[in-house]
């Protein structure tokens, strides 16, 4: 089973880039995508509904903002729109599709660099969605949870990591949140079951040469229920073309989709 997670920052400006040429090469069997920053009504091109593909669109009420989209080479058994609370779902931040046992969701966790309510927005939603996970985790389905979750969880998923501890997506607190996921509860961040090389990251700055330099953050995550540990075979970043400030994350998993062939 092949997951691919990318935020497109736009995914009509993603499209213009290549993005769909590329992912048809990709032989994903769910794809996650994140800020899509469109209405499902101004996708009418035949582009963005993938051949071979289930499509689905969770678009924020805001226009040109937020939203999130999963594409599925199998049909699911179901569908949730939303994570369940209103003052996040009007921002289109979630969408989980079910196979079978098996749950592989698209989430945009909520950036706290505008300003100090967007961080006391952005906490709530941690809180919130903390208590879904561990329901997840009793529920004894397999997840995995894709998407642009706006932390760095540790000093190696950052370049310049002592000059941003006060900054939102490297605060002691949302650290501290991951830590409790994945040391306390047993989710698994995917990328980092196998061995990785330092500088790993999935965005960079448009200001000054952060591409350039690699003055990147690993904040594009694959995380998945205790159940699927030891479960990834493959991990990359796709660098090669930008699509957008992220870049794509691959993971391989020996792992079938549900009963599905």
């Amino acid at each position: 089973m092949r997951i691919i997670t990318a935020n497109t920052n736009g995914i009509r400006a993603a499209a213009r880039k290549g993005f769909f040429e590329w992912l048809s090469e990709q032989n994903a069997d769910v794809v996650c995508i994140q800020e899509t920053k469109a209405q499902e009504w101004q996708l009418e091109d035949p582009i963005f509904k993938p051949k071979g593909y289930r499509c689905y669109y969770h678009d924020a009420e805001k226009k040109g903002y937020s939203g999130v989209a999963l594409y599925c080479k199998h049909q699911p058994d179901e569908v949730i729109v939303g994570m369940g609370k209103d003052i996040f779902d009007r921002e289109g931040r979630y969408l989980e599709a079910k196979f079978g046992q098996l749950s592989v969701a698209s989430l945009y966790m909520p950036s706290g660099s505008a300003k100090l309510e967007r961080q006391q927005y952005k906490f709530q939603c941690m809180d919130f969605f903390m208590d879904k996970m561990l329901d997840m985790k009793a529920s004894g389905r397999d997840y995995v949870l894709c998407g642009d979750w706006n932390i760095a969880h540790t000093k190696a998923d950052i370049k310049n990591w002592r000059g941003n501890q006060k900054r939102s997506g490297f605060l002691p607190e949302e650290r501290a949140w991951f830590d409790q996921l994945f040391d306390q509860e047993g989710f698994i961040d995917a990328f980092r079951e196998l061995e990785q090389e330092e500088h790993q990251y999935t965005w960079w700055s448009n200001r000054g040469r952060a591409w350039d330099n690699n003055t990147g953050w690993r904040i594009d995550y694959q995380i998945l229920s205790p159940s699927l540990k030891n479960t990834v075979t493959h991990t990359h970043i796709y660098k090669e073309q930008r699509f957008s400030d992220h870049s794509p994350l691959i993971i391989d998993y020996d792992y079938s989709i549900g009963h599905y062939p």
